[in-house]
């Protein structure tokens, strides 16, 4: 086992302090997700928004004692080597040139000290799905260590290797890369012996010179594998292999590829391949139908003949296999609980990464976890669930309900509230719907335990519609436009108008994970929702009512004031209060003329202020009428010179500085200049970059589904839907959608004005949209009831939605009606 001592020889390292040579089980790179502080080594690394430096000083004193720095001085309280007797009298302390650097040595060394075969997977799309059905495949034979979800950049290619064991057997890690001169880092750490190249695609172009260049940066994964797994269809992957002469064995539908493939025919939920390997046909059934699911099978159909498995063993696996859960989702559940489903992602570092997020979600005090017999691990039972029961009582999971013969041995082990059950049949059997409230559960279970069963049972009654937010879209958005934000600037998001359709709670404790300054909603009531679900960050209410004053004070929200009556009314109700300081934020107005003082007001704003010292400004903000068009870029800028004017004279007045902001997305995008101390992030957190010349570095955040409720076949000249608006001009098959304008799917896109995708395939709606249900044609395609329809998503951009009926995006996204389900999820 690998020591702290050890460490400054690997990593050509420097040893600041040693006090004990203690063990290095975990590495640790992100503060938050600290399980085991006695045998963790933290490495603080410097990131472009956040400096794990900053972290050393509240790990230590959460038990962390040994740590990789690059400077002395980066750590808060600490300003010589001295310091450290001081600040850290138990720790350990190693300096390296970069702590990055240093835990890929690391890994690299771990690696190096076992002789398993490993396979390395990269490729443009496909790599995580490719890694977990492989694994699947074939775990039967094999003791599999892969990496957790989609761990394939610089930091998560270390993590993965580091989970090698002596157990086990064979090890498949991914890795990704967005930039030349990565991979090689990256290949010295998995070490290959066998590698799986899935396709080239349009991801991350941005960092090459073309395709060609990328392919070619991918390929140094493979220097000195046995063998190379591609498709020889894809024509400048198949040239680029052949000119680095690296040993492959390819598959497609040429004569010359290794696995030939010779036909693909869908037949219902299954696709029927017949191929050809050393002069012998086959056949298999792959259990999808969508080009890109078969795509990826076909790439461990391969691995599989190359390994000369029997095809009725392969067979017999494939129909066992089921689609990869790419996402942990979060949703409301029965008796006010939510629940965090990770079904299937079933393994020590899949637990750890869930109970990360579990630990971060304030909506619920009480938190539960329902965890089936791990099967991925490659430990011994005593030392795994010994990990898994110190895991749970890091993160302060008040129960833990185990399913499984193997877990229930081990019940001694957790110090906690616990119920065992020998399986998922027998959990159902005494499930009491009425023994779970108020609480956040987390559900993690091994595929064979059947997990989706329970996940019904806690789920509230909806229909098919449901709005899907993906948070790590909304993070990528976030950290986009803080990239363009001076390292001092404050960033405030606006949460107002139920996170603009999104969710208010779910959104804002993902930006209090991430530490911005401020939030924003419209009303007093949406404030008290967001701290009754413990958001403990400032609140700005932008349209507070004198009924709403008491609850603004006893929910520690603050106002924003726009009028010299509204202040009035405030400076009246705080009299008799005995608080000892009141925040505001001051509206101006110039040239908006919607809300805000103006210059006029100023004398008697002063006047008003003096009499109570007690309250305080906070922020004095203005808002730009038209940041999101150069037609009017000269308006914005005297708009904000006029601002800066304002603020300098109110500041002068009541003597002291305040927070100034002005620009909103457009204006962080448009005018950077002007940043001030604050700005104010809206719509654009949701993906869409009003100025247009930004969309493309922006992801998707929600996604509207529905389903298709019934198919039916009309005649020519039958009408479709109210007022007999939808004429069939020929004989037509039509599907009817379960939603509706009730749902927020707004009436101008009926009688063809809008479509919907099914199956990637476009529909357009026909007759009028009903108040819970709309008709749309499918006539020509392979659609069936209970298909997946998307309204608006990756595929469908709500901004071309709304040019369609000529509004904006923010009326789509805010119309989108509460009693559509939400349902969160992370990659």
């Amino acid at each position: 086992m690998l020591t702290f001592s050890q460490l400054a020889s690997i990593t050509h390292g420097s040893v600041l302090q040693f006090v004990q040579d203690l063990p290095v089980r975990h590495l640790l790179t992100d503060s938050r997700k600290l399980a085991q502080p006695t045998s963790t080594l933290f490495f603080a690394i410097k990131g472009a928004f956040n400096d794990g430096h900053d972290y050393v000083n509240a790990l230590y004193a959460r038990g962390v004692r040994q740590f990789v720095v690059e400077q002395v001085d980066e750590i808060p309280g600490v300003k010589s080597e001295e310091g450290f007797k001081y600040s850290f009298p138990g720790a350990n302390f190693l300096q390296v040139e970069s702590s990055l650097a240093a835990l890929q040595a690391i890994a690299a060394y771990h690696r190096g000290e076992f002789l398993l075969p490993v396979m390395a997977i990269t490729g443009s799309n496909g790599k995580t799905i490719v890694k977990e059905w492989l694994a699947q495949l074939l775990s039967p034979d094999e003791k599999v260590v892969k990496s957790p979800r989609s761990y394939n950049s610089q930091i998560g290619v270390p993590l993965s290797v580091w989970q090698i064991n002596a157990n086990h057997t064979f090890g498949i890690f991914e890795a990704g890369i967005s930039k030349p001169e990565e991979m090689e880092k990256l290949a010295a750490i998995i070490r290959p012996t066998l590698g799986i190249f899935t396709n080239i695609g349009t991801a991350h172009d941005e960092g090459f010179q073309n395709s060609v260049h990328k392919i070619e940066e991918k390929l140094l994964l493979f220097k000195g594998v046995k063998l190379l797994f591609y498709s020889s269809d894809d024509a400048l992957l198949d040239a680029a292999v052949k000119r680095q002469e690296i040993k492959s064995f390819t598959w497609g539908h040429q004569e010359d590829a290794d696995l030939q493939i010779l036909s693909q025919q869908v037949s219902g939920a299954k696709t029927n391949v017949v191929y050809k390997y050393a002069g012998k046909e086959a056949q298999i059934s792959i259990p999808f139908i969508d080009p890109a699911s078969v795509q990826n099978m076909l790439h461990c159909l391969a691995v599989l003949v190359w390994r000369e498995m029997e095809p009725e063993i392969m067979q017999q696996r494939f129909d066992k296999l089921l689609p990869v859960a790419m996402r942990l989702e979060m949703k409301e559940a029965i008796n006010n609980c939510y629940l965090i489903d990770d079904t299937y992602n079933n393994d020590l570092a899949g637990l750890s990464t869930a109970l990360d997020l579990l630990v971060h979600q304030k909506r619920n005090q009480q938190k539960t976890v329902i965890l089936s017999d791990l099967l991925e691990s490659g430990l011994n039972e005593e030392t795994l669930y010994a990990e898994v029961a110190a895991a749970l009582k890091n993160r302060s999971v008040d129960r833990l309900i185990g399913i499984g013969k193997v877990i229930g041995r081990h019940r001694l082990k957790f110090g906690m509230k616990a119920e065992f059950y020998e399986s998922t049949t027998d959990f159902l059997q005494h499930f009491q719907p009425d023994s779970f409230h108020d609480e956040t559960i987390l559900l993690k279970g091994a595929r064979i335990f059947e997990f989706e069963k329970i996940v019904a049972v806690f789920g509230k009654k909806v229909h098919g519609t449901v709005l899907e937010v993906n948070l790590n879209a909304l993070v990528h958005n976030l950290n986009f436009y803080r990239s363009k934000l001076q390292p001092e600037t404050k960033i405030m998001v606006m949460v107002k108008a139920f996170a603009y359709g999104s969710g208010s709670y779910e959104i804002a404790n993902i930006l209090q994970f991430h530490r911005v300054d401020y939030l924003a909603v419209a009303y007093t009531d949406e404030g008290v929702s967001l701290r009754e679900s413990g958001i403990s960050l400032p609140i700005m209410v932008m349209n507070p009512s004198p009924d709403s004053f008491a609850q603004l004070l006893r929910y520690h929200l603050e106002p924003e004031i726009y009028s010299l009556s509204q202040l009035r009314s405030f400076l009246t109700y705080i009299h008799a209060d005995a608080a000892p300081a009141y925040h505001i934020h001051l509206k101006l107005d110039t040239g908006m003329h919607r809300l805000g003082f103006t210059q006029a007001d100023f004398e008697e704003l002063f006047s008003l202020l003096q009499t109570e010292p007690r309250v305080k400004v906070a922020s004095m903000f203005s808002h730009l009428a038209g940041a999101d068009e150069a037609l009017h870029n000269d308006f914005s800028k005297q708009q904000i010179s006029g601002f800066r004017n304002m603020a300098s004279e109110i500041e002068a007045k009541i003597g002291y500085s305040v927070i100034k902001h002005i620009l909103n997305s457009a204006g962080i995008v448009r005018f950077p200049e002007h940043q001030l101390d604050m700005v104010r992030l809206g719509i654009g957190l949701y993906g869409v970059e009003a100025t247009g010349t930004e969309q493309d570095a922006l992801q998707n955040v929600g996604t509207l589904k529905t389903t298709i409720s019934q198919i039916k076949h009309i005649q020519q000249g039958d009408t479709v839907g109210y007022s007999r608006r939808g004429l069939a001009e020929t004989d037509l098959e039509i599907a009817t959608l379960a939603i509706g304008y009730a749902d927020g799917f707004d009436r101008r896109f009926g009688n063809g004005a809008g479509e919907v995708l099914i199956n990637g395939q476009a529909a357009p709606i026909i007759g009028n949209i009903c108040m819970d249900m709309c008709m749309v044609n499918v006539t020509g395609l392979q659609v069936s009831e209970g298909d997946e329809v998307v309204v608006f998503g990756q595929e469908l951009p709500i901004t071309k939605l709304a040019e369609k009926i000529k509004t904006i995006p923010y009326e789509l996204l805010t119309n989108v009606s509460p009693r559509v389900k939400r349902v969160f999820y992370s990659e």
